[in-house]
C-alpha cells in the first residue's frame, strides 16, 4: 500500500476532517516506510487474515496522524501505532456477528502472506495458527518486533506483571505446540 493513499484518506472521516495530520508528508513517509511492513506482518499473523491486515493497518495509520501523537520519538510514535493496530483488532472481534478467531478452522489460520518468506514458517507458521489469538499476539510484539514488557503491556493496555505471565504461559504453549507437532509429523 502506497502511504499517500493513507495521507489523501486521513481527512475523509466525520472526526478527521478538523484535525490536521500529526505529521508532515516527509516524516510521514520516512515513517511509513520504516513502520508498515512489520504492522502489516504483525496483524496479518495476529488476526490470521491479509485482507483484514491490510485495513486495520490503513485505519491505523490513520487514526495515528488524526491524533496527538506522542512527541517522545519515532519509537514512542510506533509503539503507539501498535496500541492503535491493537485495539483496532480487538474492536473487530467485538462486534457482534464476527466470528471469534478461535471458532475459525485452522486451514484459514494457516494462510500464506506475504511475511512467509523465513525458513522457520514450516514450524512456526502451523504452531501459530493453533494458538490463542493473545497468544499470538504477545508472541509477536515480544519476539518478531522485540518490544520490552513494559512497551507490550503499553500497546496491549494489560499490566507489565500480567505481560511478564502471559508471555511465560505463550511460551510454554509454544513449545507444547511445536514439541507435539514434531511427535505427530504435522510440523516441519
Amino acid at each position: 500500500m502506497n502511504w499517500e493513499h493513507v495521507l489523501s484518506n486521513s481527512g475523509t472521516g466525520d472526526a478527521a476532517q478538523t484535525v490536521e495530520p500529526a505529521m508532515d508528508r516527509e516524516t510521514f513517509a520516512g515513517f511509513y516506510e520504516r513502520s508498515s511492513r512489520p504492522l502489516w506482518a504483525y496483524l496479518a499473523r495476529v488476526s490470521g487474515d491479509a485482507a483484514l491486515a491490510e485495513d486495520l493497518m490503513q485505519e491505523s495509520y490513520v487514526r495515528f496522524l488524526c491524533a496527538k501523537t506522542p512527541n517522545d520519538g519515532e519509537v514512542a510514535a510506533r509503539r503507539y501505532l501498535f496500541r492503535i493496530a491493537s485495539n483496532l483488532l480487538r474492536d473487530h472481534w467485538r462486534r457482534p456477528g464476527a466470528i471469534s478467531i478461535e471458532g475459525l478452522p485452522e486451514s484459514l489460520l494457516a494462510q500464506e502472506d506475504g511475511s512467509a518468506k523465513m525458513d522457520s514458517r514450516a514450524m512456526l507458521g502451523p504452531a501459530m495458527a493453533r494458538m490463542r489469538s493473545r497468544d499470538r499476539q504477545l508472541l509477536w510484539l515480544a519476539h518478531a518486533e522485540n518490544y520490552s514488557h513494559r512497551e507490550i503491556a503499553e500497546i496491549t493496555g494489560l499490566g507489565v506483571t500480567s505481560i511478564r505471565l502471559l508471555l511465560f504461559r505463550a511460551r510454554k504453549a509454544m513449545a507444547r505446540q511445536l514439541r507435539s507437532g514434531d511427535r505427530n509429523g504435522r510440523l516441519g
